[in-house]
């Protein structure tokens, strides 16, 4: 039988690292030029996902088989990271979006067939809180319940939705779970998402009224945290034996080394000719300005360094047909969820030395400035719900909070 690669024409059309990374730094200067219209829509523009399939950005992460490039993870966040400093909202959009091939990837065949076997380009948005609610029924659950951030969710064709399924039988544990259901079976919300930062991912809620969900359309979290997925017997390749979670909390985290570079940009521009009106002092001769973009600069580049070191590493050991160290998988979560609260710190010290020019609407680095401080509430970006872990593991212990 022939692939959906096959299908579609896709199969032995990959482009090279080099050139995606070179599609998305040429993206910058038009996600700029929109990203006043994408946050007063509270959606990133339908023009840039057309661009951004055209570009093959979304296949980054999706398998070869179902007409993707299945490409290593350092390609998806080095565009990613460019894709931000044009937009942030536009970046964290497209890495949750587009990390979502990677756990469809995971589902059972059958699943992978009904999204992508008419059509490849087809994108799916997520939502985890496992707040929905579940019936067990033959062949499967009904599910139900109301869902909210889910990024991206007016361009996508299906959703992620987390839930916990009762146990079988009395004092059993509930099973994680996430459920994949095609837009008919759900309806969007998008008069809730008002917020003062990444107003413009478009993460919006998400209802669903006793939708019946079928077996091979849910993922348990105990299979991802095994890295024993079912869509690994289709999907043969070493990158799909990676930790689920290792892939999703980067997806959250890589947005703001865009931003980052974006306020950097920024306070060189206003430091250039910034004259103070009441000292009359320069700022490019303030040394506490120099020192503080110094920081910004040099720090966010030792954890973009740090983060490609991780994916190098994860995928060397699988590779090797080996499992991760469960100290690493600690190690590597908790690197991660301290990105946003460092960088967000970083353009602060900026922020206090660039005096009144800097706190107008029209300042350049004042979107990036509330991207960041939005990004923090992502619980994927709180390092105190990942300490327990780290330092267990260093013990010995087995992890307490599995998601890693």
């Amino acid at each position: 039988m022939a692939t959906v690669a096959q299908m579609h024409g896709q199969a032995g059309d990959t482009p090279t690292h080099e050139e995606l990374v070179k599609r998305a730094r040429a993206m910058i200067p038009t996600l700029k030029s929109r990203a006043k219209q994408c946050i007063a829509d509270r959606n990133v523009p339908a023009e840039t996902i057309a661009e951004f399939k055209e570009a093959g950005f979304f296949k980054i992460l999706q398998p070869k088989k179902f007409g993707g490039y299945e490409m290593h993870p350092n390609v998806f966040f080095d565009v990613q990271k460019l894709l931000a400093e044009g937009c942030m909202s536009t970046g964290w959009m497209f890495g949750v979006v587009g990390c979502h091939p990677y756990e469809l990837a995971l589902f059972d065949e059958q699943a992978q067939l009904e999204v992508w076997g008419s059509d490849p380009d087809v994108i799916v948005s997520s939502t985890y809180q496992p707040v929905g609610k579940v019936e067990r029924t033959e062949g499967g659950f009904y599910l139900s319940g109301h869902w909210g951030f889910s990024t991206g969710s007016v361009h996508c064709d299906w959703v992620l939705l987390g839930a916990l399924v009762p146990p079988e039988e009395e004092g059993g544990m509930p099973d994680m779970r996430t459920f994949l259901l095609p837009r008919a079976d759900y309806t969007i919300d998008e008069d809730e998402w008002h917020v003062f930062g990444l107003q413009g991912t478009g993460s919006h809620g998400i209802t669903v009224n006793r939708a019946f969900v079928p077996e091979y359309r849910t993922h348990r979290a105990v299979d991802g945290f095994l890295c024993q997925n079912p869509g690994q017997a289709v999907n043969e390749g070493p990158l799909f034996t990676l930790p689920w979670a290792q892939v999703f909390v980067r997806s959250v985290s890589t947005a703001a080394f865009g931003g980052a570079r974006a306020a950097i940009n920024a306070a060189m521009k206003i430091m250039e000719d910034r004259i103070s009106t009441n000292t009359g002092k320069a700022s490019k001769d303030d040394p506490m300005l120099h020192a503080a973009i110094s920081a910004a600069h040099a720090q966010s580049l030792e954890m973009e360094l740090t983060l490609e070191r991780t994916f190098e590493d994860l995928l060397e050991i699988a590779e090797r047909g080996e499992a991760i160290p469960m100290e690493k998988r600690a190690l590597y979560a908790y690197q991660s969820s301290t990105v946003v609260r460092r960088l967000a710190r970083l353009v602060d010290d900026m922020v206090e030395l660039l005096g009144g020019r800097a706190i107008y609407m029209t300042s350049e680095i004042i979107q990036p400035w509330l991207d960041l401080k939005a990004a923090r509430a992502h619980v994927a970006n709180d390092p105190n719900n990942r300490t327990k872990d780290v330092v267990g593991t260093m013990l010995g212990q087995p992890p307490v909070f599995t998601f890693m």
